[in-house]
């Protein structure tokens, strides 16, 4: 009986050391590092993440990361379904703006991926215009292939770098 009693208090307390741990989604505690992810540092939802009009719920509910095919730049249904949901958000929260930043994968050169990204990039800010968001509350970027989300070579990894991801700031405010 004692070794059963230690082995459940032993089980226990890791798990709630599991969940204490506040580097297991990033440096931030939540998703992704920012801090206003679904999950807290203590493992729970985090407060940010429920609020509509925050951060957090743009990035893990409406979502802030769009998926191109190889070598393209144009939307496909699923990346335009994510922008609706973008153009919505922005609508509703007029006090942000927002950096779009286009990524390529790995292959090809430096400045083929650059130019890659920077088409991307574009795409996404045309697409946001002409569904009624201000263009002066875009601004692209590209970043090619110098920060890929995965690294390895292989086509999933590929897949994950073939990217542009909507980064917002402002107050939140009206």
């Amino acid at each position: 009986m004692k070794t059963l009693t230690k082995s459940a208090l032993l089980i226990a307390g890791m798990s709630l050391a599991a969940c204490s741990n506040g580097t297991l989604f990033g440096s931030g505690g939540g998703i992704g590092g920012s801090g206003n992810g679904a999950f807290g540092a203590n493992g729970g939802v985090g407060v940010s993440a429920l609020d509509p009009a925050s951060v957090g719920y743009f990035n893990e509910t409406v979502g802030n990361k769009i998926l191109f095919d190889v070598d393209q730049s144009t939307l496909n249904a699923s990346g335009r379904s994510i922008l609706d949901g973008q153009v919505a958000w922005l609508r509703a929260n007029p006090a942000f703006i927002a950096v779009i930043e286009g990524h390529a994968d790995e292959q090809g050169t430096r400045e083929y991926n650059l130019a890659l990204g920077a088409r991307r990039s574009n795409a996404v800010r045309e697409y946001l215009v002409s569904q009624g968001i201000a263009g002066t509350r875009l601004r692209t970027l590209t970043y090619g292939k110098e920060r890929p989300i995965a690294a390895c070579s292989t086509e999933s990894c590929y897949a994950q770098n073939r990217r542009a991801v909507t980064i917002l700031s402002g107050s939140g405010t009206s």
